[in-house]
C-alpha cells in the first residue's frame, strides 16, 4: 500500500525551504525572549539541574522536557523556520508527536492569539525537527513560539529573511508567572500539539506568562520541591498532584504541608488547588477529593482569604470523562475544558 502522504500531499511533512534569503538565529539570541525555561550546559530546562538531582531521578529527567517553553518575539519576516536539536524524544502510543515533540507557532494579534501552524515532527523522528510557516507578505507580526511538551531541546535556530527586522515581544500582563504544580497533565500529556495544554490556552487567552512543573508521574510533593517553589517569585500558585501521590495516606500527609509551606512564605499570594480532573470518582478518588477540600476549608476556617478550590468534577465540566484518551490524561477538549473551569478565576 502507498503511503499517505503519497495519497493525500496534505499529510506531507513540509521540510525547511532552501530560500538563499534566509539567515538563522539561535534562539538563544538576545534579540528574542524566552519565557517558561531557560538555556544551560546544552539543552533548555524548566528546572535548575542542582534542584532537581535533590529531588528525585524522575524529576531530574523529567525537568528537560520543555513544557511551558515559549520563545517570543516581533518581525516582519514573511516566513519563519524552526530548526531544532532533539535530546530524549517523548514518543507513546496515546500521545501525538505534534504534542510531545513538535512546535506551535501563535500570532498575536489585538483581539487575542491566532493560531499559525505546527512543526510537525517526522513519525521516525530521532533527532531533529524542522518546518516553515509562510506568511506570504512582510508586515510586522508578534509571534508566539511553543516548545515540545514531553521531548528535550538542545538547540533552536530560527530562520528569517535577511533583510526582516526583528524586536522585542510585547510584555506579557502579568509581571510576575503564574506557577503550575502537578503531574503528567499538568505537564501537557496528551495534548495533540504543544500550544493546547491548560496553561497554553490560559496564557493565550489571559495574555499571561507561566512557568510548567509539571513532572509527568513523578510529582509527589517531595521536601526538597516545596522548598523551591514556595520561594519563586510568582503572582499565582496553582497545584494539583493527586495522580502522583502514591496512596491516599501519601496525599493526606504532603497536601496541607504544602500549603502551609508556600503561604507561610507568600502570605498574600494566590493559591488555587484542584484535584485530578474526573468525573466519574472511585471511593478511593472520593476520600483523595476529601483530604484536597480539608485542606482548602482548613484555610478558609484560619482566616485565608486568598485560596481557591476547583474540583475534578468541575474541571471536565465541559467534556466529562470522555475528554481524556485513557480515563486520565485529557485530549485537547479536556483541557479545553480545564482552562475554562480556571480562567474566571484567574482573570480575577
Amino acid at each position: 500500500m502507498s503511503k499517505i502522504s503519497q495519497i493525500d500531499k496534505n499529510f506531507e511533512i513540509k521540510a525547511p525551504s532552501t530560500r538563499q534569503d534566509t539567515v538563522f538565529i539561535n534562539a538563544t539570541d538576545p534579540a528574542f525572549e524566552i519565557n517558561g525555561v531557560y538555556y544551560e550546559d546544552g539543552k533548555f530546562r524548566r528546572l535548575p539541574e542542582e534542584v532537581a538531582k535533590e529531588v528525585s531521578w524522575g524529576v531530574l529527567g523529567l525537568s528537560t522536557n520543555t513544557a511551558g517553553g515559549r520563545l517570543r518575539f516581533k518581525t516582519n519576516s514573511s516566513y519563519i523556520i524552526l530548526y531544532a536539536t532533539l535530546g530524549e524524544i517523548g514518543k507513546m502510543p496515546h500521545f501525538a508527536l505534534t504534542g510531545s515533540a513538535g512546535f506551535d507557532l501563535y500570532q498575536k494579534e489585538e483581539e487575542g492569539y491566532t493560531y499559525r501552524g505546527t512543526i510537525v515532527p517526522a513519525f521516525d523522528v530521532t533527532d531533529t525537527v524542522s518546518g516553515i510557516v509562510d506568511f506570504g507578505t512582510n508586515e510586522l507580526r508578534e509571534i508566539t513560539i511553543d516548545f515540545p511538551l514531553y521531548s528535550e531541546v538542545c538547540e533552536l535556530h530560527i530562520g528569517l529573511q535577511n533583510t526582516a527586522t526583528i524586536e522585542k515581544p510585547t510584555p506579557y500582563k502579568n509581571e510576575k508567572p503564574v506557577v503550575f504544580y502537578g503531574s503528567s497533565i499538568t505537564q501537557g500529556g496528551c495534548a495533540s500539539k504543544a500550544g493546547t495544554s491548560y496553561e497554553g490556552f490560559l496564557s493565550r487567552w489571559l495574555d499571561i506568562d507561566y512557568i510548567n512543573l509539571g513532572f509527568s508521574g513523578n510529582a509527589k510533593a517531595e521536601d526538597e520541591m516545596i522548598d523551591y517553589i514556595k520561594n519563586l517569585d510568582m503572582s499565582v500558585f496553582v497545584y494539583d498532584y493527586d495522580h502522583n501521590a502514591p496512596s491516599v495516606e501519601h496525599l493526606r500527609a504532603t497536601h496541607e504541608k504544602m500549603f502551609k509551606a508556600v503561604r507561610e512564605q507568600n502570605p498574600t499570594l494566590p493559591i488555587i488547588m484542584m484535584s485530578r480532573p474526573k468525573v466519574n470518582l472511585s471511593s478511593e478518588e472520593k476520600q483523595r477529593l476529601e483530604i484536597i477540600t480539608a485542606t482548602y476549608q482548613n484555610a478558609l476556617a484560619a482566616g485565608d482569604k486568598n485560596v481557591y478550590l476547583v474540583t475534578g468534577p468541575q474541571l471536565l465540566a465541559i467534556s466529562g470523562d470522555d475528554g481524556t484518551v485513557d480515563g486520565c490524561h485529557p485530549t485537547d477538549l479536556g483541557f479545553y475544558s480545564m482552562a475554562k473551569a480556571l480562567c474566571g478565576l484567574l482573570k480575577e
